[in-house]
């Protein structure tokens, strides 16, 4: 009786230890820490920034000129990541999807042409978030505060 109770406890503990190292295993990564008051990350993402994003987004984020009026083959020009922008509109969720995955759906109507490309073989997710730092440290205080309430929102 004693050894039946002790292999069925056995058994149900190897159960739980199996369904406790499935979660760990499969659970959902959690996204790299996009802090603009993080000085290695920032500096990190301005390098990244400089050398993947910067010929197309401007060199100091100003964008393209004219970036709201679509050129004669139907894209939109590549807007500016500053503050004269619309970056710190979205949370930091969809700007890390947005960099990873391109625009595609949920982030964009599904069609949408674009000349940016998703950055997921690209970059690691460490670098898309430090250049995401990088462009956030670079918006003035009020800004950086409205786009943080939107991110915090966003949180389920």
């Amino acid at each position: 009786m004693k050894r039946r109770i002790f292999w069925a406890a056995g058994g149900a503990l190897l159960v739980a230890a199996a369904a406790l190292l499935a979660a760990i295993v499969w659970r959902q990564p959690a996204k790299p820490s996009m802090d603009p008051n993080n000085a290695a990350l920032v500096a990190l993402g301005q390098s990244t920034y400089a050398q993947n994003c910067a010929a197309c987004h401007g060199q100091n984020l100003q964008g393209q000129p004219d970036w709201q009026i679509r050129l004669p083959n139907g894209l939109l020009p590549a807007p500016p990541h500053d503050e004269s922008g619309h970056t710190w509109h979205h949370p930091d969720d969809v700007l890390f999807d947005l960099t990873k995955k391109g625009l595609v759906p949920p982030n964009a109507p599904d069609g949408y042409e674009t000349a940016m490309p998703a950055y997921e073989d690209i970059l690691t997710d460490a670098e898309i978030a430090a250049v995401l730092a990088y462009i956030k440290s670079t918006w003035p205080p009020n800004v950086q505060k409205r786009q943080r309430r939107l991110t915090e929102q966003s949180q389920p």
